[in-house]
């Protein structure tokens, strides 16, 4: 799912951010009406705080320009990638396996355009996920996004 913007910022960051004590989570380029956006998802066992967010900004900021992946002005953005996070790596699926998930679907299945339920499988191609006792195998080019469920 990933760009290649997106595969080489990712892969130009992921060896600081980690030496810095941290987890690479996700890289995604983006934009936003008039605006581009490179946005920076860091993890660690304990959560991330601003402070986290402000150390890897100052660690990453002069390695983006000195690469310089992207010609056009964008926004560098690093943030948590927060309790309800999107899935969009096999790693991503692979660590929430078990787990309750919220799918948003392009077009209905069953007159449903979103399904919460447990992520059984995961391959390259599609996801099966156990809705209610109903088990559904949903292509991946189906799928709008993605995210994990945090029961409050």
């Amino acid at each position: 799912m990933a760009n290649n913007i997106e595969s080489k910022v990712e892969e130009l960051l992921k060896p600081i951010i980690t030496n810095l004590g941290y987890t690479l989570y996700d890289v995604i380029y983006e934009k936003e009406g008039q605006d581009y956006y490179l946005r920076i998802f860091i993890d660690k066992p304990t959560g991330i705080d601003i402070n986290d967010c402000e150390k890897v900004n100052n660690e990453i900021n002069d390695v983006l320009d000195e690469a310089d992946y992207i010609k056009s002005q964008y926004f560098l953005e690093v943030s948590s990638p927060g309790v309800e996070r999107t899935l969009r790596k096999e790693e991503h699926f692979l660590s929430q396996l078990g787990n309750e998930i919220r799918v948003k679907l392009f077009k209905p299945i069953d007159k449903q355009k979103e399904l919460i339920g447990v992520l059984e499988e995961y391959n390259k191609e599609e996801i099966t996920i156990k809705v209610d006792e109903k088990t559904i195998k949903i292509n991946l080019k189906d799928i709008a996004a993605i995210k994990t469920i945090f029961n409050w």
